[in-house]
């Protein structure tokens, strides 16, 4: 098991956002969060990212406790995260911003391999380098996002609502580009309002339900499930 997340509490000073959740992630899977705005699910994302701090309960990476490392520590072992809104720092090009995406590491080689990897992956921003990235649409931002979180060769991508506000043909070119990265070897955790196109992306599901884990199953059952559907799928079969 890569990640395995036990009894997670998660508190914003009184108030407790996550109620002692479970999940856990398998080496190359991609696993999908659901649930409404305030469920829980960009929490869990920072917990693991050690953005926030667990109140109770553990978070182990590969084994090794994760949930008492600082941030920093965390994305040197392995974990990087594109947050929701994509956060680009819109005063630097496009280059700079992949370039502070390798700030934990000084192997040359491997920055030069990561940044080649994600031209490949993301052509606009081979010829978007030099711009700055307040300039780019909002689908390259979050290409950039995504891709300054791949300049640290991670072992899992954390992503927090990649569709977010963009189109629904750059969605599917997003979602591609997701699906390409982790037949890479990466594996993915994905946070994602638009529910079907997680499900149909990911391999297994979790739904939190204002702080709590209610359900965990397999894509193509959460797809199947009556409730799933009425809740996150307008209803549709």
């Amino acid at each position: 098991m890569l990640l395995n997340i036990e009894n997670l509490h998660v508190k914003y000073g009184n108030v407790e956002a996550l109620h002692g959740i479970d999940l856990h992630v398998e080496q190359g899977e991609i696993v999908t969060i659901l649930g409404a705005n305030g469920a829980g699910k960009s929490t869990t994302l920072l917990a693991i990212s050690g953005l926030v701090k667990a109140s109770k309960g553990s978070i182990s990476f590969d084994g090794s406790p994760l949930h008492t490392l600082p941030a920093h520590e965390v994305v040197k072992q392995g974990i990087a995260q594109s947050p929701e809104g994509r956060r680009v720092f819109s005063t630097l090009t496009v280059q700079e911003n992949l370039n502070l995406g390798a700030f934990t590491s000084n192997d040359k080689v491997r920055i030069r391999k990561s940044l080649d990897w994600i031209f490949d992956l993301f052509p606009r921003l081979r010829e978007r380098r030099n711009q700055l990235a307040g300039t780019l649409s909002g689908g390259e931002q979050q290409m950039l996002a995504i891709g300054r979180a791949l300049m640290t060769s991670p072992r899992i991508l954390l992503l927090d609502e990649p569709s977010l506000g963009l189109a629904p043909i750059l969605v599917q070119s997003i979602f591609e580009t997701v699906r390409e990265i982790n037949r890479s070897g990466v594996t993915v955790i994905l946070v994602e309002q638009n529910a079907r196109a997680a499900l149909k992306l990911a391999s297994r599901g979790y739904v939190l339900e204002v702080g709590n884990m209610v359900l965990e199953d397999s894509a193509a059952n959460l797809l199947a499930n009556e409730e799933v559907q009425q809740a996150y799928l307008g209803g549709m079969g």
